[in-house]
């Protein structure tokens, strides 16, 4: 099972040094250490950015990096992917 605060703190990270406020997802790709390629894991959860972007159900834009981390977890969450 997955560790939520583990992948909060994860895609906290990753996101934070995006330019907010962020428009479209290809506004995160220069934030990511290693790009879409970027993975997120905990537990059995395993996930890059790019498969990341395919689970969102939130709606751009965003005004800063708890906003999108919060509609990353929802989202999940709301899946059973964690």
């Amino acid at each position: 099972m997955a560790d939520k605060a583990e992948l909060r703190e994860q895609f906290t990270e990753a996101f934070q040094d995006a330019d907010y406020p962020i428009a479209s997802p290809m506004d995160l790709v220069p934030a990511l250490p290693n790009g879409p390629s970027t993975k997120f894991e905990s537990g059995e959860f395993s996930m890059t950015a790019m498969e990341l972007n395919t689970k969102l159900n939130g709606e751009f834009p965003y005004e800063s990096v708890d906003d999108f981390v919060d509609d990353v977890m929802a989202s999940l969450e709301s899946q059973d992917l964690i």
